[in-house]
């Protein structure tokens, strides 16, 4: 038994499937085996039978993969669909950032309340040096720029609901549910700083509700519940 195993081991070593590795790119990546932001390999392989060592006949061809550059495991390419570390963090400053204008265009600025809130959720994103003042001004050069932010009777409606889709929609998938639910009732304790919901306000919630992927239902009980708690 013993004489068996380790003639099958020697055939092991005598012979096998040898790969030849080829980077064909680079870049950064979050690892999930390291946890974190790395630097990657993306790598095609050519398959041979080996033997004593010696590549001899062809197998056919591997890959693409993406490789580590630290612990270098291996994984399918679609793991550069998962944003980084860096990326993640500003793709979720930016869509605060946009449904806090959102918020105060469609209820207006002449809020303090309003406006603080917004700055406050701003900061905490990310946006550290961010200020109501600023927020009033930009949301007033927006509505400068042809309407293209303010719902309006026309095309301004459907700006905004692009505006808000363009930011909302790539995060949505790598945010947990309460995540998105977070980003909403933001967003609602912004609305309700200067009384109840406006007709403009609850359609903008509306809009941030579908572009976060959550459904009408989910949607309307969170804005119920905010207007509760506020």
């Amino acid at each position: 038994m013993r004489s068996a195993r380790k003639s099958r081991d020697r055939s092991r070593v005598l012979c096998g499937i040898r790969t030849s590795w080829n980077t064909i790119g680079d870049g950064e990546f979050f690892c999930e085996e390291c946890g974190g932001d790395r630097n990657y390999r993306r790598r095609t392989g050519r398959r041979r039978f080996a033997v004593l060592g010696v590549p001899l006949l062809p197998r056919g061809h591997t890959g693409p993969v993406v490789e580590c550059a630290a612990c270098h495991t291996r994984f399918d390419t679609d793991v550069l669909a998962h944003p980084t570390t860096s990326r993640f963090s500003g793709m979720l400053r930016d869509a605060v950032h946009t449904v806090a204008l959102a918020v105060l265009a469609a209820g207006g600025t002449s809020s303090r309340t309003a406006v603080d809130i917004a700055a406050g959720g701003v900061r905490a994103a990310g946006f550290a040096d961010c200020t109501g003042l600023q927020l009033i001004e930009l949301v007033e050069a927006l509505a400068a720029d042809t309407g293209r932010f303010l719902p309006d009777a026309t095309s301004g409606g459907a700006a905004l609901a692009i505006e808000l889709h363009e930011a909302l929609e790539p995060l949505s998938p790598h945010l947990a549910p309460s995540g998105r639910e977070s980003i909403l009732l933001q967003g609602a304790r912004i609305a309700l700083a200067d009384g109840p919901y406006t007709p403009a306000e609850r359609e903008v919630l509306t809009t941030v509700g579908n572009a976060l992927a959550l459904c009408a239902d989910d949607t309307a009980r969170l804005l119920a519940t905010a207007r509760k708690v506020g």
